[in-house]
Order: C-alpha cells, then sequence, then structure tokens
C-alpha cells in the first residue's frame, strides 16, 4: 500500500486520531492545519502539550486538577466536608460545579472496572474513599458515573463495597432531559426515568 502522505504527516494524523471523536477525515484536516501555522504558534503550542501534566497534576487528595497543591475542592470550610460525589474523570467535576446544586467533596476515581482492559477493583483505590470517609465522618456518598456498562458495574461495586451503618449511597437520576417530548426519547431513557420516578 502506497501512504499518500509523507511519513512525518502519518504519524501527526495518528496520534490526532486517538482524540476522542477525531476520525481519519478530521485528523488529516486538523494535520494540514497544523502546517500553515506560523513557527511560534506550533512551539507554543508543542510546549502546552509537553508540560500539560507536569503543570496541571491531579490533586493528592481527590484526583480533581490542580495547579497550586491541594485544589479549592477540598477545602472544608468552603465545601460540605459529610458529603462526597464520586467521578469518573476531572471533567467531570466541572460539570457538576456549573449547576451550582452540590457544595459537598469530590473524589475521582482512577478508572472504572473493566476487566477486560484489565481494569480490576484494584484500579479504584477504595482504601483512599474509605478513609476521607472516615476522617470527614461522610454521611453521604454520591456516585456520579456515565450510564455506561462500566459505570453502571463501578456503581454497583461501590454501593455493595462502601455500605454500612449510617452512611447514606445515592446515584444521580437518569431521565428525561428537561424540555423533551416523550415521543422522541428512546426506550432505554424513558424505562430509567420511570424506575426512578419521584413523588410530586
Amino acid at each position: 500500500m502506497i501512504t499518500k502522505f509523507p511519513e512525518s504527516l502519518v504519524t501527526l494524523i495518528a496520534h490526532l486520531k486517538k482524540l476522542p471523536g477525531v476520525g481519519t477525515r478530521t485528523a488529516e484536516r486538523f494535520a494540514f492545519e497544523f502546517l500553515s501555522w506560523p513557527e511560534l504558534d506550533l512551539a507554543e503550542f508543542g510546549n502546552a502539550l509537553k508540560c500539560i501534566q507536569e503543570k496541571i497534576p491531579p490533586c493528592p487528595v481527590c484526583g480533581c486538577l490542580t495547579d497550586q497543591g491541594l485544589c479549592r475542592f477540598c477545602d472544608p470550610v468552603q465545601r460540605d466536608p459529610t458529603s462526597l460525589c464520586l467521578l469518573a474523570s476531572p471533567r467531570d467535576v466541572y460539570a457538576v460545579e456549573e449547576t451550582k446544586a452540590y457544595k459537598g467533596l469530590y473524589h475521582v476515581v482512577e478508572h472504572l472496572l473493566s476487566p477486560l482492559d484489565g481494569r480490576h477493583a484494584d484500579a479504584l483505590r477504595i482504601d483512599r474513599i474509605e478513609s476521607r470517609i472516615e476522617k470527614h465522618a461522610i454521611k453521604e456518598v454520591i456516585i456520579a458515573f456515565d450510564s455506561t456498562l462500566e459505570g453502571d458495574t463501578t456503581a454497583l461495586f461501590l454501593k455493595n463495597h462502601l455500605s454500612r451503618a449510617g452512611l447514606s449511597i445515592s446515584r444521580l437520576a437518569f431521565g428525561l432531559p428537561v424540555g423533551s417530548s416523550l415521543e422522541y426519547i428512546d426506550g432505554g431513557t424513558l424505562a430509567r426515568a420511570l424506575i426512578g420516578r419521584q413523588q410530586v
């Protein structure tokens, strides 16, 4: 098979395709766009990529992103220390924060359970979660994972493992989007809405 692009460009395209939602065509478009950038912009972009993990490491306590030691989400003065929200990604923390509906602490698990990918229970670092529950006398744990096979499996595992007297464990409700019409809702979403129905 003859490669239609120079080898360096093919390598760049292959790296860009690793980004979520980026297929071959989009990766090619991005790669050619980079070729048109000024050298200074390319150098700054490359430096930002090279240093991002070093400059924005995960908080050693909760796993959220921080550039100043312990992150602002761990401050018990500013947050409700009796509530702990478990998330699968630091990005999800900012999504929850934008709602302004939650004021408790966060904890980002390192990986969701996925035996096929070699991610087993030890990847969850449950000892860290239990340590925080004990330290802050947590009264409520909110599990906020995506509604996927991995998310559902991990949520059930954690619920069973963390259950104890005096600790409330809940999961985000899954149901109808605000302003939606029933005729456009898929069966799975509608079923979850029925199961999670509330009294009015």
